[in-house]
């Protein structure tokens, strides 16, 4: 958090400095945010990001703003499920400022004090993994103090942000190599989203991939990721050079956002443009009558009372979006029936698999209960709590879209049909106990919001893959704000 400006000496030297993050007034003019061994990324006092832009130079941002940017950190250019994973091959330097020649930036900092070595290795590659783990998990770049991915001329929406994860250093079993932590946070937009992160915990092994999924919104046309080491896990015992945070790739891209088709030639751009904006208007006049006739638009209206104040940190969805990734509610991809009405599974135009919750008409909870679970759950994300994607509010058609979660419910693994059923032995049992507790502490303790659940049972904990337990349904919590006296006690839900 130095002050002031740059001083001269440090202007003039070409040893490696790292300036990154900090409130200085002035760069002396410097206008890049690497001179010689000298990194500046976000060395000055930042207002509305101004502080990073600055040091970026011209931008050459397209007429049109980007939806959406793919890397694949660490390595070369990868193509998979039709998504071009831009490549970061470059084995950067220490404490160094790397910008693409596209629209992305990082800037890595620090140096492996205790790795003996000239130069740092900041490129991880374990090509043994790449058949079975996918391409882009099989590189990595590392760094070892702080690793921050800067995009912009971005669109300004909220955004899904996946963090591909995978532990590439270390091993399984009990060879040496295996006894190495990696503990690092992540924050962004400036805000931590994981906090004491270790890969190869959470993937429940090394080599084994994991997907974190976040949403972000932008508002300056920038986006921010930022990886921390803090001084948390292995350092020297057993390997050297082995701390400092690793990514496998980044994805990020506007669930809203349709491009629009090419022109396939034919009539003129404006004959068309009148020909729509005609249809348009005839077709407006004749949905506004039928809706307003049938009540809808009143309803309508009232649902959007309802959202008015809240600010969502979830994406939104089209109702269009949502009938392709569930084949149109087909009865095949039902996985179960909530508070709300069902739950059908459903797979993103990116590959990324959900579960939707449909509010059916049958259902006690009204729009009111409907608004206030989505303004709950985007406040709030933790490792045992079930995450919202976002919620599709579109006419009379009320949903959120949660993480799909591969085991359903903790009720049908212990008491549903029998082909159903999971062997579950004691220490299984016991993590998911101590998940949920985990879960609960998070709400009750930990959460900006205080949250009582009040209908914890096992049919609202899912579970993972791994069998880790994930808390769903908060339609029925009661929110204590800390400056409240009183907690309702009444009962709700089973």
């Amino acid at each position: 958090m130095f002050t002031g400006a740059v001083p001269q000496w440090i202007l003039n030297t070409n040893r490696k400095i790292d300036l990154s993050y900090n409130n200085f007034t002035s760069t002396g003019g410097v206008d890049d945010c690497q001179k010689s061994g000298l990194n500046l990324f976000a060395s000055t006092s930042r207002i509305n990001n101004s502080g990073v832009v600055s040091c970026l130079g011209n931008l050459n941002c397209p007429v049109e703003p980007l939806h959406s940017f793919y890397i694949n950190c660490g390595g070369k250019e990868e193509t998979i499920n039709n998504i071009t994973y831009e490549a970061d091959p470059d084995k950067v330097g220490t404490s160094t400022f790397y910008r693409s020649t596209t629209h992305w930036a990082f800037s890595s900092s620090g140096i492996f004090l205790d790795d003996h070595t000239e130069e740092d290795v900041l490129v991880l590659e374990n090509k043994q993994l790449s058949s079975s783990i996918g391409q882009i998990y099989s590189n990595a770049r590392l760094s070892p103090s702080s690793l921050t991915y800067y995009a912009f001329c971005l669109h300004n929406a909220t955004y899904s942000v996946s963090l591909h994860f995978t532990e590439i250093q270390f091993t399984d079993g009990k060879n040496y190599g295996s006894l190495g932590r990696r503990i690092f946070d992540v924050y962004i937009q400036g805000k931590l989203e994981l906090k004491d992160f270790n890969i190869k915990d959470e993937a429940g092994g090394a080599g084994k991939p994991i997907l974190k999924n976040f949403t972000a919104n932008v508002s300056d046309g920038t986006l921010e990721i930022r990886l921390q080491w803090t001084g948390k896990g292995t350092t020297v015992i057993p390997m050297r050079g082995v701390y400092g945070p690793l990514i496998s790739a980044i994805s990020v891209f506007d669930p809203v956002y349709k491009p629009q088709s090419e022109s396939r030639g034919g009539i003129s751009a404006v004959a068309k443009v009148a020909i729509v904006a005609a249809a348009a208007f005839a077709t407006f006049l004749l949905v506004v009558g039928i809706l307003w006739w049938s009540g809808c638009l009143r309803r309508r209206s009232t649902l959007e009372r309802y959202l008015k104040g809240i600010e969502l940190q979830t994406g939104s969805f089209t109702l269009r979006q949502i009938k392709d990734a569930t084949n149109n509610f087909d009865a095949a991809n039902k996985v179960g029936e909530g508070g709300f009405g069902p739950v059908y599974k459903g797979i993103l135009a990116d590959g990324k698999e959900i579960a939707v919750k449909q509010l059916s008409a049958r259902s006690n909870q009204g729009n009111r209960e409907f608004v206030t679970e989505i303004g709950m759950i985007s406040a709030v994300q933790h490792p045992h709590l079930v995450k919202l994607y976002g919620c599709c509010i579109e006419g009379n058609q009320l949903m959120l879209i949660y993480e799909y979660l591969e085991n359903n419910s903790l009720a049908r693994a212990l008491f549903g049909p029998e082909e159903f059923q999971l062997t579950l032995d004691w220490p299984t049992r016991r993590k998911i106990c101590i998940g949920i507790a985990r879960g609960l502490a998070y709400l009750h303790e930990e959460s900006r919001l205080k949250i009582v659940h009040r209908d914890i049972k096992a049919t609202n904990v899912l579970l993972d893959k791994n069998l880790d337990p994930k808390i769903s349904d908060f339609g029925l919590a009661k929110l204590d704000e800390e400056d409240n006296t009183h907690i309702s006690t009444r009962i709700a839900g089973t």
